[in-house]
């Protein structure tokens, strides 16, 4: 008896997928709500805030040299290599690898450029603002600190908001501002946050940021999800203009293939006559030929046909050779003649 192989979890992961439709019909595309424009402005006021507290050196600042001498890495020193290998959620370049495997899948699946080009546009956010503010406010960390208790601002440094927690922020956020419905949107939204805040966390804990300094990389890279749906116009026009470019590309390639042509035959080069004396009388006789008037036409009256052995002969009867003294004609007797001789 032949039985079926049964279908591995793998299998029945692929069937799924093939069930899904090739394009959604509908792809949720986030709006700017009024409720995205309020948390756009508390968060940007958050910011404002932790930037006001840290340049007048408030109680934040105390803070942040108190954590810095209670030196985590220190107290629980068995999660150190834990925290080590954590923190790499927070970096640039394996982050975005990750995360653009997974929207280039999902772009390939619903042949749409979206996913990618906003992760673009919000990576290109974040480098602009967080490295302007990083560059103009010039912190120095805890490792680099000069002066305890004050705020280490303006000093050339380039710690001032986290870059990781920012980064981890936008990262994992996107996968959130990506998903296809309110509920997943909603459940990725609470992941990516706890995420991004526990790679802050891991900063502090290693000693490489202080705590104000995660704090506003949260909510730097909080403003830009947030601000994200501003720049659905720009992704939209250009995922058209990299179609038009790439049907254009296809257009010029499909023109410039050749048409199979056959060899060319060589002609052969006849070679003229060499001209002659002879030729030209012939020429003129030719010419005096055809300007020759025609004979009329001769009418033959009616006359009995006759046998060909009643027709006069064409030539005289007889031999058409010159008579000769001593030749004899054909149908006489020779005559004898006198015999001489003795």
């Amino acid at each position: 008896m032949r039985t079926e192989p049964k279908p591995t979890r793998l299998d029945r992961v692929f069937a799924r997928l093939d069930r899904e439709p090739e394009r959604p019909a509908h792809i949720s595309v986030p709006k700017m709500s009024r409720h995205r424009i309020v948390l756009l402005g508390a968060t940007l006021a958050f910011y404002g805030a932790i930037v006001w507290a840290v340049v007048i050196t408030s109680w934040l600042v105390r803070l942040d040299w108190q954590v810095m001498f209670f030196r985590p890495y220190q107290q629980w020193a068995e999660i150190h290599a834990f925290v080590d290998y954590y923190v790499v959620l927070g970096q640039r370049g394996p982050t975005a690898v990750m995360v653009a495997a997974w929207l280039g899948w999902r772009s390939w699946r619903q042949h749409t450029l979206r996913p990618l080009l906003a992760l673009g546009v919000s990576l290109l956010l974040l480098n602009v603002t967080v490295g302007a503010a990083k560059i103009g406010m010039g912190r120095l960390g805890p490792h680099y600190a000069t002066n305890v208790g004050s705020n280490e601002m303006w000093m050339g440094g380039d710690i001032f908001p986290s870059g990781h927690t920012a980064n981890a922020v936008v990262t994992w956020g996107i996968l959130a501002y990506m998903a296809s419905t309110p509920r997943a949107r909603r459940w990725l939204s609470a992941l990516s946050a706890v995420t991004s805040l526990g790679v802050g966390l891991s900063t502090v804990y290693l000693g490489t940021h202080w705590l104000s300094d995660v704090l506003l990389g949260w909510a730097a890279g909080l403003l830009i999800l947030l601000a994200l749906p501003w720049f659905e116009p720009l992704i939209a026009r250009s995922e058209t203009l990299i179609f038009d470019l790439r049907d254009r590309w296809r257009e010029r390639r499909a023109g410039m293939v050749p048409a199979p042509t056959a060899l060319p035959v060589e002609t052969p080069v006849l070679l003229k006559p060499r001209h002659t004396p002879a030729d030209d009388e012939v020429a003129a006789r030719e010419s005096a030929h055809a300007t020759r008037s025609p004979l009329p036409p001769v009418h033959l009256g009616p006359c009995p046909h006759t046998a060909r052995s009643e027709r006069a002969p064409a030539t005289p009867v007889g031999s058409r050779r010159p008579p000769h003294a001593e030749r004899v004609t054909r149908g006489t007797a020779p005559t004898a003649g006198p015999v001489t001789g003795g």
